[in-house]
């Protein structure tokens, strides 16, 4: 891939800003569609760093694309996607294609949802540390004796509330979803989470590429139809472990941000521990660079 300069925050005068995330910048295009603009920002524990990983945001791009090629309508058509087919550059001016050449998607403006559609393969993060507390992720009941990393019998719905920009999102149960969205969403959004998190898992797997857990979203459209939305499957939504060093019991070197996370809890600022609220800790070049080969590895590996 050839490099690309970073980009933190985008800046398009042409459309009107809707909305800036973690990594994702959202114009509006009319009343009906949206521009996702995928920058190089990168969060550990919803906090954004200052410094961008170059190139990001182009790889995010292309792995999300990649992934709704195969499960979407084109492939396996196992859920509406929410890609319109119009070209990105298209919707802005000559001036600022530059800024979404690569990186962007146009999208269809739809209801979100405001629940994290999560599906864990493996027992990992978060989900290992609430297992030991009670064998148990999310109220999902789990067998006694598994360890950090073990495969599941069978792959778990374990979805969290939306947060705002910099709190947490918090895990909650399927029965509480139902509580929110009512029976008909909540149970269609687990199913269909459940199915393309096998459908990934599969063609990963051909590549020596296990995806440990994985996070969805989703929408409505104006007819209710349930749509595949904002990214998906990437190393920011998802736990990569390259196959060959997989071992039960221990923290597979992974393809997504661990290595950053790993980075920010060994530091020290000011000769402490980072307490993760902003701001986040400087990131030196290092860091920078290992984190960005980490991105660039996955999708080469996926996509050879």
């Amino acid at each position: 891939m050839k490099t690309v300069s970073a980009l933190h925050t985008s800046a398009l005068t042409s459309l009107s800003l809707l909305a800036r995330g973690k990594v994702r910048d959202n114009y509006a295009v009319g009343n009906d569609r949206i521009l996702m603009v995928a920058s190089d920002r990168i969060s550990a524990f919803d906090v954004i760093m200052g410094e961008p990983i170059p190139g990001k945001g182009v790889l995010l791009t292309q792995m999300a694309l990649y992934w709704f090629d195969k499960l979407g309508p084109k492939g396996l058509n196992l859920c509406p996607v929410h890609l319109t087919g119009d070209a990105p550059e298209s919707v802005v001016s000559a001036a600022e294609v530059s800024q979404v050449q690569g990186r962007s998607m146009l999208v269809k403006r739809l209801k979100p949802i405001p629940v994290e559609a999560v599906v864990r393969g493996y027992l990992a993060g978060s989900g290992w540390k609430e297992y030991q507390e009670g064998q148990a992720v999310c109220g999902v009941k789990l067998p006694a004796g598994l360890k950090n990393a073990s495969k599941l019998p069978e792959p778990i719905y374990t979805p969290a509330a939306k947060a705002a920009v910099g709190e947490h999102d918090e895990n909650i149960t399927f029965e509480k979803t139902v509580e929110m969205i009512g029976i008909d969403l909540a149970t269609r959004i687990r199913d269909i989470s459940i199915a393309i998190y096998k459908a990934a898992s599969a063609i990963a797997a051909e590549k020596g590429i296990i995806i440990a857990d994985t996070k969805f979203e989703f929408g409505l459209d104006a007819d209710g139809t349930l749509v595949l939305m904002d990214e998906v499957l990437t190393p920011d939504s998802s736990r990569y472990w390259p196959a060959e060093s997989y071992v039960e019991g221990v923290n597979p070197p992974s393809y997504d941000k661990q290595f950053l996370r790993d980075w920010l809890e060994s530091n020290l600022v000011n000769g402490k521990p980072w307490d993760k609220t902003p701001p986040a800790p400087r990131l030196p070049r290092e860091v920078i660079e290992k984190t960005s080969a980490k991105y660039e590895e996955a999708l080469q590996r996926l996509t050879r």
